[in-house]
C-alpha cells in the first residue's frame, strides 16, 4: 500500500488582540517557529513499526492548514491530532475519504474523543500506537477492514525499552531546524491540566540511554549537525540515569534542549554534565509566581508547591552553569487575581529568566481540569476544541473576570517581549557566564 503520514503543527490562536500583539512579539515568534518546525515524532515511530513492503511518505499540512495534493495518491493516510487542530484534521479527513482514500486518526485528541473521530475516519487509534498500528496495516493488507476502533489497551503494552529508531530518513531534504528524540514517556507529577496524561496512562518510563544515543546517531547520518529537542515531559526525574545520558551525549557533539523541573539544580555534577554535553536550554514549568496557586496542582505529589521557595535560586544555579532557562507560567489559575501579571514580570526580572513562556490555563479534553470546569459550569463553550490553543480563554477564572485575564495577558506579553525587557533578562546571563566560567565549563 501507499501510506501517507500527515503531520499538523504550528501555534494557533483565535483571539484577534493576542494575534495582533502577543503572537507578533519576538519571544513568541521564536518559540512559535520552533514548534511549527518540529516533525511529528509519533508519526516517525509509526513509520518505524510499519510492516515491510509498503511505500511510506511523510507530509506536513500546508501553512493554510490544507493538505498536500500528493496525499490523494495514498491508499491509507494516518493523521495525528491535538485538540486545537482537531477540526482542521477532520476537514482534511473528510475530503480524503470523499476521494476514496482511507484515513486513520490517532493522537491525543482522538484518544479522548474516539467516537467523535470515528465520524471522520475509517479507523481510530486510541493511546500509544506502536502496537496497534502495525496490526491495522496488516489487517488492511489482508483485506480485513471490519475493525474500526483500535485501542492500545486491547494489545500488549508498549515497551519503551524496545522501540525502534524512528524513521528520520523520511525527513531528509526538509528544512527542519530541530529534530525530536524521546528519552522517556510520562511524568510522575501528573498536573491536572496536563494533556499528556490522556495517552500516557502508564507510569513514568525511561528508555535505555544507549538507544537514545543510537537514535541521535541515526539523525546525524542525514543531518551533520542536528539540533536535538528531547521530546519528554520531564527528562531528569532520575538523576543517575540523566547523568549517564549526558555522558553518552558528550562525544556526539550535538546541541540540545529539553524539559525538566527545578530539581536538576540540586546536583552540581549533573549541571556540569549538562553543560559539557551541549545542553543549550531547559524548559521548566514554574507555572506561577505565587505558592498558593501551586497547591494541589499535581495529582500524585505537591512538588511544585514544595519547591516554590527555592525556585528562583534553582534557576540561577542552572543559568550560572551556562544553560539558559525558559521559565513557563500559566495565567489564570484559580488562585490568580488581577495582580498576577505584574508578579510574573517581577519574578522574571528578579532572577532574571533568559526566556519566558506565558500561556493561558487551558482545559484540555480528558484532563481532570476539563472535567472539573465542566462540572462547575465554568466552560464558556464546551467542546470548542479549536480554542484549546494555550492562548484563548474558554473558561471563567475564579478570581478575575474573563476580560481581566485577557487584558492581563496582553499587558504582560507587551512588556515581557519588548526589546528592552529581553535585553534586561538576557544580558545578565552572559555576564554571569563569563564571571562563573570555571563553574560553567568545569569538568564533571
Amino acid at each position: 500500500m501507499k501510506i501517507g503520514l500527515l503531520a499538523m503543527s504550528g501555534l494557533r490562536a483565535h483571539d484577534p488582540d493576542l494575534l495582533a500583539l502577543g503572537l507578533t512579539l519576538p519571544g513568541v515568534i521564536r518559540r512559535g517557529e520552533v514548534v511549527a518546525s518540529l516533525p511529528s515524532l509519533g508519526l516517525l515511530y509509526l513509520a518505524a513499526v510499519t510492516p515491510e513492503g509498503h511505500d511510506l511518505r511523510y507530509y506536513e499540512a500546508d501553512r493554510d492548514r490544507a493538505e498536500p495534493a500528493e496525499l490523494y495518491d495514498s491508499d491509507l493516510v494516518a493523521i495525528s491530532t491535538f485538540s486545537a487542530q482537531a477540526f482542521e484534521a477532520y476537514a482534511i479527513a473528510d475530503r480524503l475519504r470523499a476521494a476514496g482514500v482511507r484515513v486513520a486518526i490517532g493522537g491525543l485528541h482522538a484518544s479522548v474523543e474516539p467516537d467523535e473521530a470515528l465520524a471522520h475516519a475509517d479507523f481510530v487509534l486510541v493511546g500509544e500506537a506502536e502496537e496497534t498500528w502495525p496490526r491495522l496495516v496488516e489487517a488492511l493488507a489482508a483485506g480485513n477492514v471490519d475493525r474500526r476502533l483500535w485501542r492500545a489497551g486491547d494489545f500488549p503494552s508498549v515497551d519503551v525499552r524496545t522501540l525502534p529508531v524512528p524513521r528520520y530518513d523520511l525527513l531528509a531534504g526538509r528544512a527542519y531546524n530541530r529534530f525530536t528524540v524521546q528519552t522517556s514517556r510520562g511524568c510522575p507529577w501528573r498536573c491536572d491540566f496536563c494533556a499528556s496524561t490522556v495517552m500516557l496512562t502508564k507510569s513514568y518510563r525511561k528508555r535505555p540511554v544507549e538507544h537514545v544515543r543510537r537514535d541521535i546517531e541515526a539523525l546525524k547520518r542525514f543531518r551533520k549537525r542536528p539540533f536535538v529537542e528531547l521530546a519528554d515531559d520531564n527528562t531528569f526525574v532520575d538523576k543517575d540515569w540523566g547523568k549517564e545520558l549526558c555522558r553518552q551525549l558528550i562525544p556526539l557533539g550535538v546541541n540540545w534542549f529539553t524539559e525538566t523541573d527545578v530539581s536538576v539544580a540540586d546536583d552540581d555534577e549533573l549541571l556540569r554534565l549538562l553543560r559539557r554535553s551541549r545542553c543549550r536550554q531547559v524548559l521548566i514549568g514554574l507555572e506561577s509566581p505565587e505558592q498558593e496557586s501551586l497547591e494541589g496542582m499535581e495529582l500524585h505529589a505537591n512538588f511544585k508547591a514544595r519547591r516554590w521557595a527555592t525556585a528562583k535560586d534553582a534557576v540561577r544555579r542552572i543559568q550560572d552553569h551556562g544553560i539558559t532557562v525558559n521559565g513557563c507560567f500559566i495565567l489564570g489559575l484559580d488562585a490568580h487575581g488581577p495582580d498576577v501579571f505584574e508578579h510574573v514580570l517581577e519574578f522574571a526580572l528578579e532572577i532574571p529568566l533568559y526566556e519566558v513562556q506565558i500561556t493561558v490555563l487551558t482545559p484540555f479534553p480528558g484532563t481532570p481540569l476539563y472535567e472539573r470546569f465542566l462540572a462547575e459550569g465554568r466552560l464558556i463553550e464546551p467542546r470548542r476544541w479549536d480554542l484549546c490553543t494555550l492562548f484563548d480563554v474558554n473558561y471563567r477564572p475564579a478570581r478575575m473576570t474573563v476580560d481581566e485575564l485577557r487584558r492581563g495577558v496582553y499587558w504582560l506579553a507587551e512588556r515581557l517581549y519588548s526589546a528592552d525587557c529581553i535585553e534586561r533578562r538576557q544580558r545578565p546571563f552572559f555576564e554571569r557566564l563569563w564571571a562563573n566560567r570555571e563553574t560553567a565549563w568545569g569538568e564533571a
